[in-house]
């Protein structure tokens, strides 16, 4: 398995990128690693962990796309990035997959540019797990497309569900349409259409979610449009700082609540385990004729580290193969 990264992609680049690659390579086996971007910076830092192995390659690349940049403009001229350097690379099989904590819309475009879309597929999706009081689920799309039309949610909605059958052997996950209300009338007229065309679907639609029953783990699919994603992702991340913050400070205000924390140490550590955002890090780009993964631009070394062993998992798995069956059962394009 050959996991090609954009090491110069990110707020911590390429420091977080490289050193998360170390720590996932040392802690696993059965891949490589293709680092992808200036080489004088990414091997000062393999030099300064000491870490010499033919399981991490360097591929030098002199450009970095910026969040600055304009995603379209960005593709097409930067063409020695290591962001399309990578995109080249996995459209030429020079790797299994490819994951980048770099700008979100150039990632988009050069998915969509290099890669192209699966067949039937009219947008692609981000695909983040969230935890849930039941387990897990899956928020699509989570930040790739702000403003929708009403076939948009139902792609969403049976991309997201083949990939969350894939990854937990749910045969048929239920699917929600996150909403301001579960009223089949409520929300905007796109809503109000894509909910017809949920309703008609072969999907496991359940109806209207609203907020609050994401994290119930009322729904195993939480389809919405990227502007609501994101916003809810992002949400969900500070909500549960905040959580474990409260409750760090609410055990230290007394001798006796320090003493109260002994007993429930073991309780605290799987509730901290289960918000941890940088386990369940790294969102696939479902649509697109490639294996991409995003990782939230403020990646630390932990975070690029889950990413690269689920990168792996998921390539392991033949994902893209799987999802690629699935959409030919499926007149997507004509739903």
């Amino acid at each position: 398995m050959r996991i090609l990264v954009d090491a110069m992609g990110g707020d911590n680049a390429p420091d977080a990128i490289v050193n998360g690659c170390i720590d996932a390579v040392k802690s696993e086996t059965g891949f490589d690693v293709v680092l992808i971007g200036d080489n004088a910076r990414i091997t000062k830092i393999l030099e300064a962990r000491k870490f010499n192995s033919p399981r991490i390659q360097v591929i030098h690349a002199k450009e970095v796309i910026t969040n600055e940049d304009i995603p379209t403009r960005a593709i097409k001229l930067k063409k020695n990035s290591s962001m399309v350097v990578g995109f080249n690379m996995l459209k030429q099989k020079e790797g299994d997959v490819l994951i980048s904590a770099g700008n979100t819309g150039a990632l988009l475009t050069g998915a969509l540019l290099i890669l192209g879309r699966l067949k039937g597929v009219d947008r692609p999706a981000l695909g983040a797990i969230i935890p849930t009081k039941k387990g897990k689920a899956l928020l699509i799309d989570a930040g790739l497309n702000s403003s929708c039309k009403p076939i948009n949610f139902i792609q969403f909605g049976i991309l997201g569900s083949i990939y969350f059958k894939e990854l937990y052997g749910i045969e048929r996950p239920t699917v929600g349409l996150v909403n301001m209300g579960t009223e089949a009338k409520k929300g905007t007229q796109v809503l109000k259409n894509a909910y017809e065309l949920l309703s008609k679907s072969d999907l496991n639609f359940i109806g209207n979610v609203e907020g609050r029953d994401i994290p119930e783990g009322n729904v195993d699919i939480a389809v919405c449009d990227g502007y609501v994603g994101n916003v809810l992702l992002k949400f969900l991340e500070g909500a549960g700082s905040f959580f474990m913050a409260y409750l760090k400070g609410m055990f230290k205000k007394t001798i006796f609540s320090k003493l109260s924390l002994l007993f429930v140490m073991r309780d605290m550590k799987e509730f901290k385990k289960k918000l941890d955002v940088d386990a369940d890090g790294g969102a696939p780009i479902l649509g697109v004729n490639g294996l991409v993964i995003k990782s939230h631009g403020n990646s630390n070394a932990k975070t690029i580290k889950h990413v690269v062993l689920k990168a792996n998992n998921l390539a392991k798995n033949s994902i893209m193969e799987k999802i690629q069956i699935s959409l030919k059962n499926l007149e997507v394009g004509n739903v």
